[in-house]
């Protein structure tokens, strides 16, 4: 097993890692809700699992209008940034690395998160998605269109949560700019009807991610710097149109200008039969992306053992994330070199709180017949 490329070490930007098996982001609404700081749970949970090459730490808002999902947390107030740097110490101590995931929903999010006032996005249009409130799922509403000033003011909010996050110990950052939320409204033609040099041509729309790539690259160095990226096809405005690929190929492109640490780029998460990504499918994406990006490629959505040392062999991937076999299997690093069975997900526990579901999944213990 310790020939395989999943075990093999690998330079990632700043980064030493051990092996190229990584921890993908994963809310699990664990953080207090009143403050949506992290707690003594979440620094366990996170040091279980330290055995990652990287662990990528679940999606956390960097502003008050940024929030947007019931119990999770935040990285704008002092009280955030030592609750994160609780996780970060426990993290390191256990002999891992954790970058934080900088966070902001736009129209995901709901009134009732945000003391009663309209979620802000590119333009008023509704994305047709579920916001998660303290109160249940609910549908989205129309936000409202922010304002240049206020898409200055954004932009500065992500450089100061980068800040946070390097003073709350984190060993670097990824700018979340794909799925349903800010960044991918001003991407998504649907969603972005802005005159405005923020909106029209896939270069003004691209121009809002690149001012928050610019901002955060002004506070962490861009080898500790990266962004999640990819196109979806996730129904209603964010249903694949024929912009879609065209947006996210010019952004990748110009992200590998930058001399970041890593770009992760989803599979495809529903069916792309009969879309314009339909090609993308399965290794489509990553076949297709790898030649934009010339840094470090993170492959995430579906992945087992054997995909995951396929994808580095055939070169479309330098790691590899892994997101659900990590929620039942924080030894999944050692699963994975024994060979050992996963453990199964109690999906009925995935968002909730306390420990059940969460930090008290076991590690594997090989039975006597095994051992002998």
């Amino acid at each position: 097993m310790l020939n395989q490329p999943l075990f093999t070490p690998y330079r990632m930007g700043g980064l030493d890692l051990p092996n190229r098996i990584v921890m993908a982001p994963l809310t699990r609404m664990r953080a207090q809700s009143h403050n949506h700081v992290p707690t003594t749970l979440q620094t366990e949970y996170y040091a279980q699992r330290a055995s990652a090459g990287l662990i990528i730490a679940e999606a956390t808002a960097i502003s008050p209008q940024g929030f947007g999902w019931a119990d999770t947390p935040g990285l704008w107030t002092k009280e955030q940034i030592r609750g994160w740097r609780r996780v970060t110490d426990a993290v390191h101590a256990a002999g891992g690395r954790i970058i934080a995931q900088l966070w902001h929903t736009g129209a995901i999010s709901h009134p009732e998160l945000l003391n009663g006032a309209q979620p802000v996005s590119a333009s008023n249009v509704d994305p047709g998605q579920i916001s998660v409130t303290p109160t249940g799922r609910k549908p989205t509403v129309t936000p409202r269109s922010l304002t240049k000033q206020e898409i200055q003011v954004t932009v500065a909010d992500f450089a100061r949560a980068a800040r946070n996050a390097m003073e709350a110990g984190f060993d670097g950052v990824q700018i979340l700019a794909n799925y349903l939320y800010l960044i991918s409204q001003f991407l998504n033609a649907a969603t972005n009807l802005r005159k405005d040099e923020y909106g029209g041509s896939l270069e003004n729309r691209s121009r809002f991610l690149f001012d928050v790539v610019e901002s955060v690259l002004g506070e962490v160095e861009a080898q500790r710097v990266g962004v999640k990226i990819s196109p979806m096809h996730e129904g209603s405005a964010f249903q694949a149109n024929k912009e879609t690929l065209p947006v996210t190929e010019y952004a990748i492109r110009k992200l590998s200008t930058y001399g970041l640490s890593h770009l992760l780029l989803m599979g495809n998460t529903t069916d792309f039969s009969g879309t314009p990504l339909e090609k993308l499918a399965g290794d489509g994406m990553f076949r297709h992306f790898r030649p934009f990006f010339k840094g470090t490629l993170i492959a995430n959505v579906k992945m087992d053992r054997e995909r995951g040392n396929r994808l580095i062999v055939d070169g479309l991937a330098d790691l590899v994330a892994f997101g659900r076999p990590y929620i039942a299997n924080p030894d999944l690093v050692q699963r994975f070199r024994e060979n050992a069975p996963l453990a199964e997900v109690d999906w009925d526990t995935v968002y909730g709180s306390g420990p059940r579901g969460y930090s008290d999944y076991p590690t594997y213990q090989p039975s006597e017949l095994t051992r002998s």
